[in-house]
């Protein structure tokens, strides 16, 4: 009778070698997933970025739209106030209708209004308002008047404001100003410096206003020329204006012998 060979019995892991294993798993896991929130995180970053710059360059380009498209009678109101570390301002733009379908009908914009508003958490928001009606009355009146006109429409164009200061450039003393009264006419430039967040960097914008003739002047001047040509005044010797006070041509007296003169030699 053949005897074989005792058999081996398998050996199982020890307790250390199992403690090891499921060490260097949770290692490795641990780095799997470190990498992918990494990953992820810096995704995310760069998506919100990307996405605050892209809000930042439509705001750009919306401001410099509207600007360089005004209309000779738009009327400009730039009123600043200085609270703690805020700089609050709020810049009124009138004669400036726009159209917008809003709750279902279509409403005109006769005056907007870009204003800052202050959060708790300390930032800004950058909100746009819509006002159906004209606001601005007079430099003397214009506050009084937006504080009683109420907007149809608000808009928060920017969030996370850090700080937001307007500066316009006076076409004819050649200087900044904080602020700008309604006084019919418009600034030559308008600069906007602000900066987004904690550590947003400072963005600084120049934005030209170019002048153009105010429809409503030029209407009546063209009244006024039309006028005087159909009364025009007849200027005697002397440079006196002839005529009765009513503005009536005087009467010509040709020769008061009633002859008429001799023609010259």
């Amino acid at each position: 009778m053949k005897i074989s060979p005792p058999s081996r019995k398998r050996r199982g892991f020890t307790l250390l070698e199992v403690v090891i294993a499921v060490g260097l798993l949770s290692l490795i896991v641990g780095m799997v997933v470190g990498i992918a929130r990494t990953s992820l995180a810096l995704g995310k970053s760069i998506v919100e970025t990307q996405n605050e710059e892209m809000r930042q360059q439509v705001f750009f380009d919306l401001l410099s739209q509207r600007f360089s498209s005004l209309p000779g009678n738009a009327r400009m109101d730039l009123q600043a106030d200085h609270k703690g570390s805020h700089y609050l301002s709020d810049l009124t733009l009138q004669n400036v209708p726009l159209g917008f379908n809003w709750s279902g009908g279509e409403r005109i914009a006769k005056t907007v209004q870009l204003s800052t508003v202050k959060r708790r958490s300390g930032f800004l928001d950058i909100v746009l308002r819509y006002y159906e009606n004209e606001i601005l009355q007079d430099s003397e009146q214009s506050t009084m008047s937006a504080l009683k006109e109420e907007p149809f429409a608000e808009i928060v164009l920017l969030k996370d404001v850090s700080y937001f200061e307007w500066r316009v450039l006076d076409g004819r003393s050649m200087e900044w100003q904080f602020d700008w009264k309604n006084n019919g006419r418009l600034p030559l430039q308008i600069e906007l410096t602000m900066a987004m967040g904690a550590k947003g960097e400072e963005i600084r914008q120049v934005f030209w206003i170019p002048p153009r003739l105010n429809p409503e002047v030029v209407m009546r001047q063209m009244t006024q020329g039309a006028n005087q040509n159909q009364n025009p005044n007849i200027q005697i010797p002397g440079g006196q204006n002839n005529g009765d006070e009513s503005g009536n041509p005087p009467e010509l007296e040709l020769n008061p012998g009633g002859e008429n003169p001799p023609d010259e030699q």
